[in-house]
């Protein structure tokens, strides 16, 4: 059973979300402001976390933040603004999705669904290793351990950024539009996608690359997409 964590102070909200997840099975915790989402966060095996943005005593922004200084769990925000600078925002400080109230509960519990499906496979373990290995220069992924080193330094990346990454590394030297990294990654039409991945991209960069400004890495093709430079020299650079 996974462990879900709802925060919100609006506490029929809180009540409304843990109807609907737990009739899918899911075991739901609740706050009702950042600093008991942190305590329960810190106590409690928690899979997955839907926070709202405007909450007394600490918001779901700077929650989000602290959160993501240690914790890979995946995230969606809920809020009442629909702006794309709001949605920007809650994908820069490391939410993996965002839900705009109001909004239908039965869509937030497929989004909390494929969040769990991504999160699980992430962290799953095989008990078949087939050296599932994909390198290029001083980047790798051992898709076997969900490993991503730089230059033998570990990488922390969240769900989405680790997928994204991996449907690249996999197709090394292809260019893939925006659609199709959406499409691929959240299992959904591409509707208005191009800040969305951007902002995952960019995430990406900052993590894998010495300077995000001038990638080594992971290349825009103008006009086209995103894609994995492929090395082509024998060992690499």
């Amino acid at each position: 059973m996974y462990n879900s964590l709802v925060c919100d102070d609006d506490k029929e909200i809180v009540e409304a979300i843990e109807i609907f997840l737990s009739n899918e099975g899911y075991n739901i915790f609740k706050a009702y402001d950042g600093v008991q989402a942190l305590d329960i966060l810190s106590n409690e095996d928690i899979h997955l976390l839907i926070i709202d943005v405007m909450m007394p005593r600490l918001d779901g922004i700077r929650a989000t933040l602290k959160i993501r200084e240690s914790n890979s769990i995946p995230i969606i925000i809920l809020s009442a603004k629909s702006e794309d600078a709001d949605k920007i925002l809650g994908l820069n400080i490391g939410a993996d999705d965002y839900v705009t109230k109001p909004f239908n509960p039965l869509e937030l519990v497929a989004r909390v669904k494929s969040q769990l499906r991504r999160y699980t496979q992430l962290g799953g373990s095989t008990k078949d290793f087939t050296d599932h290995i994909y390198e290029t220069g001083g980047l790798r992924i051992n898709d076997d351990l969900k490993e991503v080193t730089v230059d033998g330094e570990e990488v922390r990346l969240t769900p989405i950024e680790y997928n994204i990454l991996l449907l690249l590394m996999k197709n090394q030297g292809r260019v893939f539009s925006i659609n199709q990294i959406y499409e691929s990654i959240w299992n959904e039409e591409a509707i208005a996608a191009d800040n969305t991945v951007a902002v995952h991209i960019r995430h990406i960069r900052e993590k894998i690359e010495i300077n995000p400004k001038e990638p080594r890495y992971l290349k825009v093709v103008w006009g086209l997409g995103y894609k994995i430079e492929k090395d082509t020299r024998k060992g690499g650079l």
